[in-house]
């Protein structure tokens, strides 16, 4: 872990209930692992007069952990508080945006809903995919995104 410098200007001071709940929350088994492990660092890191207050570099080799993972349970407890630094942050939106909007997953369900083309028992991915490109309800789609539209309306 060599070139990292600990930062002290979050400094972890957990109160009694605090250390509790953390205490228990390890001996959980239920709990989710990331919980348990954010947890775990917070329990090292804590400045108060039960903690250790190990540095960022001994908790994140204790822990097998990156130091950024640490420094930002770390961060995360300080400015936002103990349920903010012990559950993973949520994204503000999706990693792309989505193909089709509402009124194109409708068209698309009637579609598949309704009756095959000729000479076909049932509609196949890839023929909706081409029919819903053929009536211009959208400019292209794959047969993937056809796939994962009609398993969420299933």
């Amino acid at each position: 872990m060599g070139g990292y410098r600990m930062s002290k200007k979050y400094i972890v001071r957990l109160s009694e209930t605090e250390r509790a709940e953390l205490l228990k929350l390890v001996r959980r088994r239920r709990a989710a692992r990331h919980k348990r492990t954010h947890a775990r660092v917070l329990l090292k890191v804590d400045a108060g007069p039960r903690g250790p207050g190990w540095t960022d570099v001994e908790t994140a080799e204790a822990l097998e952990l990156h130091i950024n993972t640490v420094g930002g349970v770390r961060k995360r407890f300080v400015e936002q508080g103990l349920e903010a630094a012990l559950n993973r942050k949520k994204r503000l939106k999706p990693p792309r945006a989505y193909k089709l909007d509402g009124r194109q997953e409708a068209r698309l369900i009637a579609l598949a809903c309704g009756k095959a083309p000729d000479g076909r028992a049932k509609w196949s991915l890839r023929l909706l995919a081409d029919k819903m490109v053929a009536l211009e309800i959208v400019d292209s789609i794959s047969h993937e995104t056809v796939r994962r539209t009609l398993k969420k309306t299933s």
